[in-house]
């Protein structure tokens, strides 16, 4: 647990930049003087890339100022329009560094309407106590479905086939060509999208294996293999669902390919890093490998354009740009998803579903004035806390913490009477790095 030094809390004072920081705070989302909530309608929240209409609905509909651009920002257009902007949305475009979030002030919390989240500077998010949300769910079968569209497609040679036609070239034949029924899909990663796929996937008649890091339960008749290069010697198809880290990167190279079947088919709808493309081409090339499907790439365009990549012209290569969750249904559920989270957070302080900052929910106490406090991980912070009760005579309904290795996140729901005056002197610690009285 939380805690701090032995100093009076209700006297400790903090360093003039930590007062001046407490003081922009105040004015961008404390409260009035008379302790109501700061208006909503004064909540200025920004989204990009042509997030769904669903969240921007939902979070308008709640009273909130929303903004919103089709388009990514780069950094320095974010640094730009940022000072004002206490709630960020994005995809997966738009980078959010430390130079954004120095920029941002007011910034309390950034939505990525997607999966992924290493568009966003996590640490330096958490050690400035803004809350960083995705949606881990909402796009998998999007994706799960697009990778049973590339194994029937890889295996009939769909994507030469067509190309050929639309050259004006009529070239029938059963070469190369293959049912999937009865064939063996490897699955690299097995978690939301990769159990969905196995259970698609067994529906048509494949076998599935699949290997992860971690213990995971089979469904249906899946079964688990112990290590990766079991699973590249048995499968006709592998298909890759892993996330972004130092553990998976290029964690398929010349050695790994070579290890798979002749014949079979590559599939990386995960993370561009997964894979090294070089390598790939190559045996796409001598034809060690029958076909790929790849969507996502080491590096990506930051506005649609021209793209080259060393896997263009390979044969029965399909090349998609990055389009796993491109579909209406999904981005429908990725904008409600993040934006409920947000708006739990704003209206409730509630931080379940956060990336980078402790799960934290607690049920609204009635009539009393909830306090949020993010502090840095040290010993004495709760002890200091609890004094300023005492001196202060705060009687406390609820309270919750938890915490993370660096930091700690406290709800505390205290009688309105009491309530500014402990939030004040909560902000005062010096341990503290983000305050607000939410209502």
């Amino acid at each position: 647990m939380s805690s701090s030094s032995t100093r009076s809390p209700a006297i400790m004072g903090a360093s003039p930049a930590r007062k001046m920081e407490w003081s922009i705070e105040h004015l961008s989302l404390g409260v009035s003087g008379n302790g109501t909530s700061f208006p909503k309608d004064k909540i200025n929240i920004l989204v990009l890339e042509n997030v769904s209409t669903t969240a921007k609905d939902m979070l308008a509909s709640d009273g909130f100022h929303v903004e919103s651009e089709k388009r990514a920002f780069t950094e320095d257009e974010l640094i730009e329009r940022i000072e004002n902007i206490h709630v960020l949305g994005i995809r997966s475009k738009t980078k959010v560094t430390q130079r954004v979030m120095e920029s941002g002030k007011k910034l309390l919390a950034i939505g990525c309407f997607c999966i992924g989240t290493d568009q966003v500077d996590l640490d330096f998010a958490e050690k400035k106590g803004i809350a960083v949300f995705n949606a881990p769910f909402a796009n998998t079968r999007s994706v799960a479905e697009l990778v049973i569209a590339e194994i029937i497609a890889l295996s009939r040679r769909l994507s030469d086939t067509s190309a050929a036609m639309h050259q004006g070239i009529w070239n029938k034949s059963a070469l190369g060509c293959y049912e999937v029924r009865g064939k063996t899909l490897g699955i690299v990663g097995y978690g939301h999208i990769g159990s969905q796929l196995s259970v698609l996937a067994e529906m048509m008649g494949m076998k599935v294996i699949f290997y992860d890091h971690m213990p995971k339960l089979p469904l249906g008749n899946s079964e688990s293999r112990a290590d990766l290069a079991s699973l590249l010697i048995e499968s006709d198809v592998v298909s890759v669902h892993v996330p972004k880290s130092e553990q998976t990167f290029m964690m398929f190279r010349e050695e790994h390919f070579a290890l798979m079947k002749k014949g079979a088919y590559f599939i990386n709808n995960a993370r561009g890093t997964v894979a090294d493309l070089d390598a790939l081409a190559a045996v796409l090339k001598s034809g060690h490998l029958g076909g790929a499907a790849v969507d996502v790439f080491p590096i990506e365009p930051e506005k649609n354009g021209p793209f080259t990549n060393v896997l263009q012209g390979c044969p029965n290569t399909i090349l998609t740009p990055h389009i796993g969750g491109s579909t209406h249904e999904a981005q429908d559920k990725i904008g409600e998803e993040v934006a409920s989270a947000l708006l739990r957070f704003i209206n409730q302080g509630s931080t379940t579903g956060s990336v980078n900052l402790p799960n934290v929910e607690m049920p609204v106490a009635p009539f009393s004035h909830r306090i949020l406090n993010i502090h840095e991980n040290v010993p004495g912070v709760l002890r200091d806390i609890n004094n300023i009760f005492a001196a202060l005579n705060v009687n406390v309904r609820a309270q919750v913490l938890g915490t993370t290795n660096n930091v700690g996140y406290l709800i505390i729901d205290v009688d309105k009477v009491t309530s500014v005056d402990t939030k004040n002197a909560i902000s005062a610690l010096p341990a503290s790095l983000r305050t607000r009285l939410l209502y």
